[in-house]
């Protein structure tokens, strides 16, 4: 058999449905041997970073590691992905082929050192000098991507690896590795005994669930325990879904990156914080300034690199969400009753919550021109069906739905790339997240920054006639950065603006129907319409930049006080 056949096999064996990638000259033998195979779909992209995206929305919605490829001409295309893999502890295989290595110091036309370009962006890079490798490499991969720390894992394979033809007795999968977690395992039972102590003593409490919480699957857990104790809950950005924010409980997203003055008000005010799943990072903490340095923190991760990294905690557990909080509910039941402690505080949280509703009230009933973000998002939230799932580029689309979107079930409904927060993300996540659940509605929310990244991508959605919906902010300037200039150097803008371009006919030009809004009037219906279209459909809506409408950044809000520039926290 030979390597590209035995590659094949062995993704086969590990139930992967799509690998996203395109070809070129050191893959070549692998796609003539894809022709006839039938068990491992390919999705074909028109950039290889874009692929990468792709695989990491599959990835986050199926709970299997996204799977990439690239030929050695492009290995460098996918570097920023597989850098937001990382940042995010994401399970992706990423394939790269590769010249002979026999030549590498020969100067062959794209031959490079892949090996030191993967390495410290992944959890372990591999080289296949042999294919009758290519079964444990593939192994090892998978075990390595989906269990501890999830994360990506490179493998190289030089294109006369491919070509090899040699007898293989080993093509088998851990089949426990398919998915992630790939095993689960518990925080020490008496390090939970002492966390359960603190929780019943604290008067304040609040647990903040990070992106951990979604990668176990541990929801159920969440609701659970936060109901057991009535412990209000928040989450990060891209711990958003850990729990409904319908919940009386819930408070929302915390933090500088779609924390609220309601959330971050909670958040500053507890006895005591519960991490989950929770790297404790810049824009969870506001800068590592909530909560404040005398809380007192409990901390769970499934790294003991996390764990305690950045605020001191009166108890560590290191282990797996879920069976860890199972454990803990399930001793928590032989000392206290549903429901049965701080009615007071939950009194407090309702009518905190009443009272920051009432304020952005005016915000989402406003006919301003142009719309008020919160008007978009919330009308998006009314008309959103069950199935959905969002994808969410950098700036107006990611900070407006992380703070005033509420998730009325608990589960994986959007997608963030905020570990890294390159621009381009939303349109390839949505195209994998299609691909993974085809029967969703999937909604990419990006902006005209993040245009230029991924408009090649268009021709992929209607090639694969994917159902996905699009809606475009254009506010013809890189806003974030207009307001990162403003809010600490003053109006000293440099190569921040764009020209007028008419977006719906550039989509409409690779095939898809667009709309675009003009009369804030018309918010609701245009939705509608998009919602209910069968088919790709972009949706053009006009914004102000961020430095012109301040949005729920904390650090932004003191100087958008200072110097008069309308702000919604």
């Amino acid at each position: 058999m030979k390597g590209s056949k035995i590659l094949l096999t062995m993704l086969k064996e590990y139930d992967v449905e799509y690998v996203f990638g395109l070809p070129g000259e050191t893959t070549l033998p692998l796609y003539v041997d894809w022709l006839e195979f039938r068990d491992v779909g390919h999705v074909m992209f028109r950039d290889e970073r874009n692929a990468c995206f792709a695989a990491d929305g599959y990835a986050r919605v199926s709970y299997k590691p996204g799977v990439c490829e690239a030929p050695s001409a492009g290995v460098a295309h996918i570097l920023p992905a597989i850098v937001e893999a990382y940042a995010s502890s994401l399970p992706m295989i990423a394939i790269t082929t590769d010249t002979p290595l026999h030549l590498e110091k020969r100067n062959m036309l794209t031959g490079i050192n892949q090996t030191a370009l993967f390495t410290g962006i992944t959890k372990e890079t591999l080289t296949v000098l042999r294919s009758q490798d290519i079964p444990f490499t593939i192994r090892r991969a998978f075990r390595l991507a989906t269990c501890g720390k999830p994360g990506p894992v490179h493998i190289r394979i030089p294109v006369n690896v491919l070509e090899e033809d040699v007898e293989v007795s080993d093509l088998y999968a851990q089949k426990e590795f398919t998915k992630y977690p790939g095993h689960r395992f518990t925080a020490e039972e008496d390090m939970i005994m002492k966390a359960v102590e603190l929780l019943l003593s604290s008067e304040k409490p609040v647990i903040v669930c990070g992106q951990g919480v979604l990668y176990s699957q541990a929801w159920d857990e969440i609701i659970e325990l936060a109901e057991l104790l009535n412990i209000p809950v928040g989450t990060t950005i891209t711990g958003k879904g850990s729990f409904p924010e319908t919940h009386p409980l819930s408070i929302g997203v915390i933090g500088s990156r779609g924390g609220t003055s309601f959330s971050n008000e909670i958040l500053k005010n507890a006895e005591l914080v519960f991490y989950i799943g929770c790297n404790t990072d810049y824009a969870a903490t506001n800068s590592w300034t909530l909560p404040p340095k005398d809380t007192k923190i409990i901390h769970l991760d499934i790294s003991e690199a996390e764990v305690g990294n950045n605020l001191k905690t009166e108890v560590s557990l290191i282990g797996d969400a879920k069976t860890t909080l199972k454990l803990m509910i399930k001793i928590l039941k032989t000392k206290i009753g549903k429901g049965t402690v701080r009615s007071r505080l939950i009194e407090e949280l309702k009518e905190m919550k009443a009272m920051f509703e009432e304020k952005i009230a005016p915000h989402i009933t406003s006919n301003e021109h142009p719309p008020n973000p919160i008007k978009i998002i919330k009308t998006l939230e009314k008309l959103l069906p069950k199935n959905h799932i969002l994808t969410c580029d950098a700036g107006i689309s990611a900070i407006y739905t992380a703070a005033f979107l509420k998730i009325k079930e608990a589960g994986r409904k959007i997608l963030f790339n905020y570990s890294m927060g390159a621009l381009g993300y939303a349109i390839p996540a949505a195209i994998g997240a299609y691909l993974a659940k085809p029967k969703s509605t999937i909604i990419a929310l990006t902006g005209d920054g993040s245009f230029g990244f991924t408009v090649g991508e268009f021709e992929t959605i209607t090639r694969l006639n994917a159902n996905v919906k699009i809606i475009l902010f254009n506010n013809q300037s890189y806003g974030w950065i207009r307001a990162s200039i403003l809010f600490k150097y003053g109006p000293k803008y440099f190569e921040t603006d764009f020209k007028n371009i008419d977006y719906t006919k550039i989509a409409e030009g690779f095939g898809l129907n667009t709309s675009k809004l003009e009369d804030p009037k018309e918010v609701e219906r245009k939705l509608k319409e998009l919602i209910k279209y069968e088919g790709p459909m972009l949706l053009e809506i006009p914004a102000l930049p961020e430095d012109k409408l301040t949005p729920p950044v904390p650090s932004w809000i003191e100087e958008a006080k200072k110097i008069g520039i309308k702000f919604i926290y």
